[in-house]
């Protein structure tokens, strides 16, 4: 039995088919226009671009001058959103990102009262740059907004515009005067993307192309209720039994008090992935098989998407790290052996009963 029949959910219907169609093609002509600007990168794109659809943030991280800045702020015209950046600095505080309220006098009755200036946090897309940069404190004022697309401030609560993103970067090879993100926020980002050094010819054609007097505009492809449209598309997007097990097999896998978990994972982790892995397995299986045209996820898009999904949640331990071995290495061979499919892999009673 194929992906499709042996789903419960109903199939697309014909206006999410149309809706399908426009967002495969939307995606295209986003990157046709990046490209303009932005040199290679493809799977950085790809990747980013799904956890947008996906109502997903995402932290990249690389070294500096790999244009991770640059995509996020082009990204943001092509999309038409409000796009705000935020420099996170050892003196960063809360109410730099979130807003503060202040004292506000009526000149015509000389009543004073409170008045909230909203922060840079109330964009569509906000880029908080070099995010490890700025004590826990400050990191974690955007813990709200990123989980409920809110800030609560002197115990009123400020909702922030849809649609919304946190791009994050941080640079991996600077230790001095920087705070790791704690794990209770990275889980909150559904992507952590390494952005890795071009290759000779697309370097060639950045050092051609940027030391020219050159100005490149870009399009805007997609507005705000657009994308909110088609974010509501890929949620609705069917997802077959063996898909969903396949997801949670690859997840509880990773965790080390479960039975299901390998000896070499065992030997290598402190702490697995939670149920966030995997929702967000399936979420950017959902949104990359929309992106390609596709009217289901499959199996192939939940590998395509683990690594980014689960490389900040499985935390490797001391042996691991003395020995050179990375979670980007655990997933792989997690990969590599785990079946796609098993006995058990039946729709929950729960499940159906939900469908119908």
């Amino acid at each position: 039995m194929n992906d499709k029949a042996s789903l419960k959910q109903a199939d697309l219907a014909g206006d999410d088919l149309e809706l399908l169609k426009k967002l495969s093609s939307a995606y295209q002509s986003v990157r046709t226009e990046l490209s303009k600007v932005i040199v290679g990168q493809n799977e950085v794109i790809e990747q980013v671009m799904i956890a947008i659809f996906a109502r997903g943030h995402c932290l990249l991280e690389g070294v500096p001058g790999l244009a991770k800045t640059l995509l996020v702020s082009t990204l943001a015209r092509t999309l038409s959103l409000d796009f705000s950046r935020i420099q996170f600095t050892p003196d960063l505080m809360p109410s730099d990102i979130v807003g503060t309220e202040v004292i506000q006098e009526d000149k015509a009755s000389g009543a004073r009262e409170f008045k909230f200036l909203k922060g840079p946090v109330f964009s569509n897309i906000v880029l908080a740059d070099e995010i490890n940069r700025t004590p826990p404190k400050t990191q974690a004022a955007l813990l709200e907004a990123m989980q409920e697309k809110q800030v609560t401030i002197g115990g009123d609560r400020h909702s922030l515009p849809a649609p919304f993103f946190v791009l994050a970067t941080q640079n991996p090879i600077e230790q001095e005067g920087t705070y790791t993100l704690p794990e209770a926020q990275q889980d909150r980002f559904m992507f952590k993307v390494f952005v890795k050094y071009p290759n000779y010819d697309e370097e060639y054609l950045i050092a051609a192309t940027t030391t020219a007097d050159l100005d490149s505009d870009v399009a805007e492809v997609l507005s705000g209720e657009e994308i909110l449209k088609l974010q509501q598309l890929v949620r609705r997007v069917p997802v077959a039994p063996h898909v969903i097990h396949f997801a949670l097999r690859l997840v509880r896998a990773t965790r080390i008090l479960e039975d299901e978990c390998p000896d070499f994972v065992k030997e290598a982790i402190s702490w697995g992935a939670g149920p966030r892995g995997v929702q967000n397995l399936l979420l950017g299986a959902k949104a990359r098989a929309v992106l390609e045209g596709r009217t289901f996820a499959s199996t192939d898009d939940v590998r395509a998407v683990a690594l980014p999904v689960l490389r900040h949640r499985v935390i490797t331990n001391f042996s691991a790290e003395s020995s050179g071995v990375t979670s980007d290495d655990i997933i792989n061979r997690l990969l590599d052996e785990l079946p796609e499919r098993s006995d058990g892999d039946a729709v929950a009673p729960a499940v159906e009963k939900a469908f119908g």
